[in-house]
């Protein structure tokens, strides 16, 4: 071994110790006839000391012109700092070194390597293998680390088995777009890149293995965010003899878990909603409830008073923002110009402040009276000091944009603390959603999805209305797992293949090999995904998975570092029968 301790470990009672350790030279100072060197490496950081008269002239001098990033070897004794440093683990002690050796000398760095850094989001990128040397971000992949690591310990302890299944899949229709990997020995043929293990997990199932799980990377070909990535890694379970109420408790268990082992935290009660009320009360499928500010219906309040605007408007929403009718003409003509952008749509914003008097003073006085204003306070459920926004138009539009407007006013007023943890369950989704565009329902989650019993009459007579026997996990307002029972049944499965759109030759030719299985004893079974990227980033409380990942793309899909996708060569194309552009 080139160290005998890393730098992350010597303490005051090893003093006197002779050891050996090796890391990355973090920054050097030179104070003439004494240095100090700071050693790095993954465990921490050393302070190496280098007096003129306690060690050779030469040693010295070499510790004088060490540059940053080389990668050294220092042998001494471990002795007390005159000056401590309590900000770090090792600030009580350093190193008198007796012997120094240089592993490799290092070009100077493009950014500096220290938690505040100077470099850029897109060079760090194409250097991410120093961007990693940092602690910031090492910290957050040994997170990630111990995420894993505590989700294999519970799953094992629940008795699932983790299997892998194929990377090398086929392709199919439903869903984000496939990334496809054209085959070499069947030309003119392609395999996909699984977006989900889904139909191997349910097959699992039909197997008998009773309990799976995987710890899987997954792939579509979509446009990136902040919170997505072409690959990207789940949590993959499924259960057989289990209803909606067993996921529901085993997987909140699993939650529980994490939090305890990883962040010493015990979540209360995890809540549940149905979608209808999440919908009707925040707009949002994965509301945010670690603060309140649900959505009021004001119509029949707000309608007849010769108000254009609202009298033609098929919704009128309000929040209540408490504490907040101090806001000035400034900030409010400020949330007016933020809600009118084109992201968010909305054509204005009206307000009603409730003063400390009792009074009102809205936006709309021309056309309502005090007592008009303080039905709409009762009805909002606020009180003095106040400040009621209200936003209208067409149903589908004012849910969506009141949603970002009470999410701004919860990050506005502080109500989003980043310590603060709010699981929810979100039931009952539809079980299919219209596509304009298309003319034809899509499954909300996946076509394996089943109905809930009670609504099966109404896949024929009104298929929008029918229930999925589905759920979501909510976290603070991002959606961290999803899954649903399944069918488990040929009759029922192409039922719903039917109702989708697809002609018995299609489901044959996707899906024959599941409904085929099917046949020979499938059991009842559900299970659910853990977005684990996303999971990361809510444990360690930032927006951005990236981090998270060793090496993520950018928000093109593009790996900087490596300059992937690429080109290939002709040769290849002629391989793999995509010469077409060869032979034109």
């Amino acid at each position: 071994m080139l160290r005998t301790h890393t730098c992350g470990e010597l303490r005051l009672e090893d003093l006197d110790k002779k050891v050996i350790l090796s890391g990355w030279v973090q920054r050097v100072r030179n104070k003439g006839g004494l240095a100090w060197v700071d050693l790095r490496d993954r465990y921490g950081v050393t302070q190496l000391i280098f007096e003129e008269g306690a060690v050779a002239p030469e040693l010295l001098k070499t510790a004088t012109t060490l540059g940053r990033e080389y990668v050294v070897q220092a042998e001494g004794v471990v002795i007390e700092r005159a000056s401590k440093n309590d900000k770090i683990p090792t600030g009580s002690i350093e190193i008198r070194v007796s012997e120094l050796k240089i592993l490799n000398k290092a070009k100077v760095p493009p950014f500096i390597i220290e938690d505040e850094t100077d470099g850029g989001e897109e060079l760090r990128m194409k250097y991410r293998y120093l961007d990693l040397r940092r602690n910031v971000v090492r910290e957050k992949l040994q997170l990630r680390h111990r995420m894993m690591q505590e989700t294999r310990k519970y799953m094992d302890g629940q008795d699932f088995m983790e299997v892998e299944t194929p990377v090398l899949i086929k392709s199919t229709p439903e869903g984000a777009r496939d990334f496809v990997v054209p085959s070499r020995v069947h030309g003119g043929e392609f395999y996909a890149l699984p977006q989900s293990p889904q139909t191997f997990k349910q097959l699992l199932m039909v197997s008998g293995f009773d309990r799976y799980f995987q710890i899987v990377k997954c792939f579509r070909d979509e446009d990136l965010r902040a919170d997505r990535q072409p690959e990207f890694t789940q949590i993959d379970c499924e259960m057989s003899f289990v209803d909606q109420e067993d996921i529901l408790e085993i997987f909140e268990g699993l939650v529980r878990h994490l939090f305890t082992k990883v962040k010493g935290m015990e979540l209360g009660e995890i809540e549940r909603m149905t979608y209808e009320d999440a919908m009707r009360l925040y707009g949002n499928d994965k509301p945010d409830i670690r603060f309140g500010m649900p959505f009021v219906e004001l119509n029949d309040l707000a309608q007849g008073k010769g108000f254009s605007i609202f009298d033609s408007a098929e919704l009128i929403l309000g929040i209540n923002a408490e504490g907040a009718a101090n806001y000035t003409r400034k900030q409010l003509d400020a949330l007016t110009n933020w809600v009118k952008r084109p992201q968010i749509g909305a054509k204005g914003l009206v307000y009603v402040k409730c003063n400390e008097d009792g009074s009102f003073k809205s936006s709309v006085d021309k056309f309502y009276s005090q007592e008009d204003l303080k039905a709409w306070a009762e009805k909002a459920g606020a009180k003095k000091g106040d400040l009621i926004l209200v936003l209208s138009g067409s149903e589908k539009d004012t849910r969506k944009q009141m949603s970002e407007l009470r999410l701004k006013m919860g990050d506005e007023l502080g109500l989003r603390d980043k310590s603060v943890y709010r699981p929810l369950w979100v039931l009952d989704f539809p079980l299919l959603e219209w596509d304009e565009e298309t003319a034809r329902y899509h499954a909300m989650h996946h076509p394996f999805t089943s109905p809930k019993k009670e609504d099966m009459e109404l896949l024929d007579k009104d298929p929008g209305k029918v229930r999925a026997n589905a759920y979501d996990l909510v976290i603070n307002g991002v959606e961290i797992g999803g899954g649903s029972i399944r069918i488990h049944d040929k009759e029922t499965q192409q039922m719903m293949f039917r109702h989708l759109g697809f002609t018995e030759e299609e489901a044959q030719s996707q899906f024959g090999f599941l409904m085929e299985a099917f046949e020979f004893g499938a059991p009842p079974h559900g299970g659910i995904a853990f977005g684990f990227d996303r999971l990361c980033a809510i444990f360690g409380g930032t927006d951005s998975i990236r981090d998270y990942i060793a090496f993520p793309k950018n928000n093109a899909g593009r790996d900087v570092m490596i300059n992937s996708p690429s080109s290939i060569s002709d040769e290849q194309l002629v391989e793999l029968s995509l010469d077409i552009k060869l032979k034109e």
